[in-house]
């Protein structure tokens, strides 16, 4: 028997609620209304305490290493961080730092930030293209970028961005579909979420 696809969202968020945490849930929310497949968030936010101390993968808690085990094992990715200064935070890269060099070789990673203001919408093309073509994934070739003004009340309201969230994905999806890891495996292997 077939499994659907894992779909791993990652928020970079470092509070609870959190924006990115919104935006990651609603684009793996669109993919999952066009493909079928298991959802999964993590938000950096919960794991930060036990994340941030440690310098080797050995030295991280369960929890963490079940995280990392998940987004490794994704057969595709979001990530969503927030904007500090020009780049993602410290703690998402600090994750993504413990995150084998191969695991995510040809995953498509749909990319995703936002920030407080449009000045900062070059950090997908700047500083998240540049780290997940390090690990050799797919960046699909629309990212997605949203500022504060696009929120109320940690919900997406503004109609150009859901418009150009459905783009995005509707872009990646033929790009997905060819992704050599976006086919079916045996039940044996799920996650559990």
């Amino acid at each position: 028997m077939a499994r659907p696809m894992r779909v791993v969202a990652v928020s970079g968020g470092l509070q609870r609620p959190s924006r990115s945490a919104v935006f990651a849930e609603y684009l793996s929310g669109l993919i999952a209304k066009e493909i079928p497949c298991q959802q999964c968030l993590i938000e950096l936010a919960q794991l930060a305490p036990q994340l941030a101390g440690a310098v080797w993968r050995s030295q991280l808690p369960d929890t963490v290493e079940q995280a990392l085990a998940k987004v490794e094992q994704a057969d595709i990715l979001v990530v969503v961080t927030p904007v500090f200064r020009g780049a993602y935070t410290g703690l998402f890269k600090h994750f993504f730092d413990f995150i084998h060099q191969d695991a995510l070789i040809d995953i498509p990673v749909l990319l995703a930030a936002n920030g407080g203001s449009e000045r900062h919408s070059l950090v997908i093309d700047h500083q998240l293209r540049p780290l997940f073509s390090f690990f050799q994934a797919r960046t699909l070739p629309l990212g997605i970028y949203a500022t504060d003004k696009d929120f109320l009340d940690y919900r997406l309201h503004n109609g150009r961005l859901i418009e150009r969230a459905k783009l995005t994905i509707q872009r990646a999806l033929p790009l997905i579909k060819l992704s050599t890891h976006a086919c079916t495996y045996p039940v044996g292997n799920l996650i559990d979420a």
